[in-house]
């Protein structure tokens, strides 16, 4: 018996050696492929990992990049790490004494807020026909206004600047006004805006807006009293994304008016006045601080805001 039991221990250990020295004899990818498919979520981990750290280089590097490019001096811009005895704070103050920079910022936030309470008003009113409303040619009036929102902002210029300065009606002259942004606007986001209110307000049901019927009332209370409520994530979203969408846009901002913050330039004018501030050369760092600054309102509504746009964004994705 201890004959048999030394030779099944000698073999064990053989055993071992052989997978030890075969272990040994693989690659450090082919050990990870093999410990991922005992483990999947090993490569769920890795992919999330990979993933996460290119979104944030993407995405804060050039956050980063204009911080250095503002607070160093010219000596020192493009450092990647400058020393901190060399670090300027005062180009933030900088950017309001060279221009109206809080003008420009002022005019963006009202031309943004008007734009969004205008789609969100329309966009409800067409969610709410699109999402409950049962008619023929309810699909293609639906695909036709998704179409309309990828043609170019580009397309629509020449006529849009005929009109808004009078040369299509004589005497209606709109141009270095907020209506020339606010209408092309509100017409450029609109139909993501209805699309994303079209999917909330066709998942409230039924029997909801049918008791406020029976209380007295109408489709049109009943919509703003209980639906838009009940779709408040979705309404969120579709707010959000609209306001960041008109705050940001350069195109109708730079084209429908002469840059002049009394005449409502947003801040795309106002960056593009920094550019112009200095009499001898061109002030980076001044734009690079203001840019920095334009940012802030958006930052603040996507921070405060957030949930509400995960979860509208979200909805709809799992069935329960």
């Amino acid at each position: 018996m201890s004959g048999d039991d030394d030779a099944r221990s000698d073999g064990g250990i053989a055993a071992g050696r052989t997978g030890a020295e075969r272990e040994l004899k693989r690659g450090p990818v082919q050990r990870w492929v093999n410990k991922a498919i005992k483990d999947p979520q090993r490569v769920y981990r890795a992919m999330f990992y990979v993933a996460t750290i290119f979104f944030l280089i993407t995405t804060l590097f050039p956050f980063y990049f204009l911080l250095v490019l503002a607070i160093t001096p010219d000596t020192g811009a493009l450092a990647v790490l400058p020393q901190l005895n060399t670090l300027q704070f005062g180009v933030f103050l900088e950017v309001f004494q060279k221009i109206n920079f809080l003008r420009y910022m002022i005019n963006s936030i009202v031309l943004a807020l008007t734009t969004t309470a205008l789609v969100l008003l329309l966009a409800s009113l067409a969610g709410y026909v699109f999402g409950r409303l049962e008619f023929p040619g309810r699909q293609p009036m639906m695909l036709l206004i998704l179409a309309i929102s990828y043609f170019p902002p580009a397309a629509f210029f020449v006529p849009l600047y005929q009109l808004f300065t009078g040369n299509v009606i004589s005497g209606v002259s709109l141009y270095n006004t907020p209506g020339s942004m606010i209408l092309p606007f509100s017409a450029l986001f609109m139909p993501l805006s209805i699309f994303i209110l079209t999917t909330f307000y066709g998942q409230i049901p039924d029997g909801l807006e049918d008791a406020a019927r029976v209380e007295g009332t109408t489709r049109l209370g009943a919509l703003f009293r209980v639906i838009v409520p009940l779709s408040a994530p979705g309404v969120a979203t579709a707010g959000v994304l609209t306001f960041i969408a008109v705050y940001n846009e350069f195109f109708f901002s730079q084209l429908m008016n002469n840059g002049q913050p009394e005449n409502w330039a947003p801040i795309v004018g106002g960056l593009l006045s920094l550019q112009r501030a200095g009499q001898f050369e061109v002030t980076y760092g001044v734009m690079a601080a203001g840019s920095i600054i334009a940012v802030i309102p958006v930052a603040v509504l996507v921070v405060i805001a957030q949930e509400k746009i995960v979860s509208g964004l979200t909805s709809g994705a799992l069935k329960e």
